[in-house]
């Protein structure tokens, strides 16, 4: 049976270039950027917790971290308050080859 997934904003600021390259690099493989520090992901619990310990391993005591999980209605109405195709609500799809 597939885990329940939900919508994540995760927003960073990172102080160290090099630092900044890793957790970018590694946002990328869960999710889209949608702004320059601020990825949109779909993450079930499991997958949420292992990009923490991940990001944990890149980030230092003087970067921030913050995940804000989106109820599905939040994530319904966005669209309804926001420029037009700024955030398509779909979660990600997958093709069956």
């Amino acid at each position: 049976m597939a885990e329940n997934k939900n919508c994540y904003l995760i927003c960073y600021d990172i102080r160290d270039p090099k630092r900044w390259r890793k957790a970018y690099k590694l946002l990328e493989g869960y999710g889209e950027r949608i702004q320059y520090s601020i990825f949109r992901s779909w993450l079930s619990m499991r997958s949420r917790e292992k990009l923490r310990w991940e990001l944990e391993q890149i980030l230092t005591a003087e970067d921030s971290l913050l995940l804000i999980r989106l109820s599905n209605q939040c994530v319904t109405d966005i669209p309804k308050y926001n420029r037009p195709n700024v955030w398509s609500s779909q979660e990600e799809s997958y093709k069956i080859l």
